[in-house]
């Protein structure tokens, strides 16, 4: 394994950024697996560390295949992650929102641009990336339908479900766009937390990746089988919202069966405490994506259900 700065840029307030990653094996560039973009991504930063730690160990035994290399960037965005925001800190900008990146533009363009620069020409990208509401999910690996993904590759992570989107023009600074861009088959995992540690995903998150790159040829390593992947689009999941703001009181989790009619969820006067509200399962299905916060404002999504079909 060799430890090296891969980008540095100075600040004037406090120590430089400086971004750091791991190699393991030598030869053609063959994976690149990135983990905190963001501040508060901590379940993905320490899903990095214990990827590493494997990789280190497979390494150690001599079993990442000759002519392979494998690239884990930790954390892009420690900066921010030190005082607890999501966000670049000074100018609250989403450096996942900057790629390819400008080297003679705005910070967050720099940083993006100087960490794209050397990852853009790996055969395989793998993103541990977190989503823009706060809650849980089914762990899932999610791919952007830019005419050159692949969810035959994406099924061999093993993980329960591939999720294909419709791209946006606001997803075309991603990083995993970006990537598919230049060619590289690229896939976002998603774990079931953000800013708080699951164990238990955590592993299946890097069960996954190293299931994957034994898959490919890339590493030798005895895995269990996973899963066969249900393939979904995400405009087909059904959205549940809130139709009062208030205190939230969650009843359903990420991966619960529910029925049509079932109560998911309450919203309670924040005052008074009583219910203001209760929220509905608006088909059968399985719970995708379960909110989380404290509070909800009216109209806000809270739930995401993949919809029993043939009922």
């Amino acid at each position: 394994m060799k430890k090296e700065t891969i980008y540095a840029i100075p600040s004037p307030y406090r120590e430089d950024l400086k971004i750091t990653g791991y190699r393991f094996g030598s030869g053609k560039k063959s994976a690149c697996i990135v983990g905190a973009i963001r501040g508060n991504e901590m379940q993905q930063l320490y899903i990095c560390s214990q990827l590493i730690q494997k990789l280190t160990e497979l390494e150690e035994k001599g079993s990442i295949v000759t002519d392979h290399e494998i690239l884990v960037i930790p954390s892009v965005e420690h900066h921010s992650m030190n005082i607890g925001k999501r966000f670049w800190s000074v100018d609250n900008t989403d450096i996942n929102r900057m790629f390819p990146g400008y080297d003679q533009g705005e910070t967050t363009q720099r940083i993006a641009n100087g960490v794209f620069e050397q990852i853009k020409d790996y055969h395989y990208g793998i993103q541990f990336a977190s989503f823009y509401l706060p809650g849980d999910f089914i762990p899932h690996v999610r791919m952007m339908e830019t005419g050159r993904q692949s969810t035959s590759l994406a099924n061999l992570f093993g993980l329960p479900y591939v999720v294909l989107r419709k791209t946006k023009p606001i997803d075309t600074t991603t990083l995993n766009y970006n990537w598919q861009m230049w060619n590289c088959n690229a896939f976002s995992i998603y774990s079931n937390k953000t800013d708080t540690i699951n164990e238990e995903s955590a592993r299946q998150a890097v069960a996954a990746v190293l299931r994957f790159l034994m898959r490919m040829g890339i590493i030798r390593y005895n895995s269990h089988s996973g899963y066969i992947a249900t393939i979904i689009e995400e405009s087909n999941l059904a959205v549940v919202r809130t139709n009062a703001g208030g205190i939230y009181r969650r009843l359903k989790s990420a991966g619960e069966e529910v029925k049509m009619g079932d109560l998911l969820a309450e919203i309670i006067h924040p005052y008074e405490g009583y219910v203001i509200s209760g929220i509905l399962a608006p088909c059968n299905g399985i719970i995708f994506f379960s909110h989380e916060k404290p509070l909800v404002t009216e109209n806000e999504i809270v739930y995401k259900i993949i919809k029993r079909l043939h009922e």
